[in-house]
């Protein structure tokens, strides 16, 4: 039996995984436009990989961002509607905690160290989130991390790192505003992100999927037209 997990916060990622927290297939597309066509043809191919059909899945993990409307949309569209065709659970992680976890195994740091999140909110700003190492190693190979502060949205100059290690795509971006280590990672791995949820589950821990916007879509309806002349009196 194995999980699905799926994120498209900052690319299109997806991955499959044992119960136990063992990969057996993911893959990654640095890729913020085409979600909708690269994800089911991504998932499809995870599936032959690992050697098993949707049946054999038992539960589904879906990235909840924080991230851009259009394309956290459809990751979570996708792990929704996925998980209602075959009568099993969702399960929602916030996408800055996967980088958060990775940073730890990445850049080995230590119990006490601060992580602060940030990733591409576009209009010159970052999602962000700051935080706690409690433990290196968790349940599932995870660390144990409480979250200090955020989810938020703020220009990159704005953020206080105040000792934090930096870390994630709004760094890559911003290095003048926010210093990062070289090999910090950028983006969440799915393959992370379904160990994560698959601790979670265990310890009874609620994963809702309801997304992070944080904010209202770039793309929105137009006002109605503002009339030109006053109506007349009748």
């Amino acid at each position: 039996m194995a999980v699905l997990s799926i994120d498209t916060s900052a690319a299109v990622a997806a991955a499959v995984v044992r119960e136990d927290g063992a990969r057996l297939a993911s893959a990654v597309v640095p890729e913020q436009r085409r979600h909708a066509e690269l994800l089911a043809p991504m998932v499809a191919d995870l599936l032959l990989e690992a050697s098993i059909t949707p049946a054999d899945l038992t539960a589904v993990v879906g990235g909840t961002g924080p991230a851009p409307f259009t394309g956290l949309r459809v990751g979570l569209v996708t792990a929704r509607t996925t998980a209602l065709a075959l009568g099993i659970p969702v399960l929602g992680v916030p996408s800055l905690d996967a980088v958060a976890a990775q940073a730890v195994a990445d850049l080995g740091l230590l119990p006490d160290a601060e992580v602060l999140v940030a990733t591409d909110a576009r209009r010159r700003q970052v999602y962000w989130a700051r935080y706690s190492v409690l433990s290196t190693a968790a349940a599932y190979g995870v660390p144990d991390l409480r979250r200090t502060d955020g989810f938020d949205v703020a220009a990159a100059a704005d953020l206080r790192t105040d000792g934090a290690t930096v870390v994630g795509q709004g760094a890559a971006l911003y290095p003048d505003a926010l210093r990062a280590p070289e090999d910090g990672p950028q983006t969440p791995d799915p393959v992370l992100l379904a160990r994560i949820a698959l601790a979670r589950r265990a310890a009874g821990v609620e994963q809702p999927t309801e997304p992070l916007y944080l904010r209202r879509p770039d793309v929105q309806v137009p006002a109605p037209r503002k009339r030109a002349v006053p109506a007349e009196n009748p």
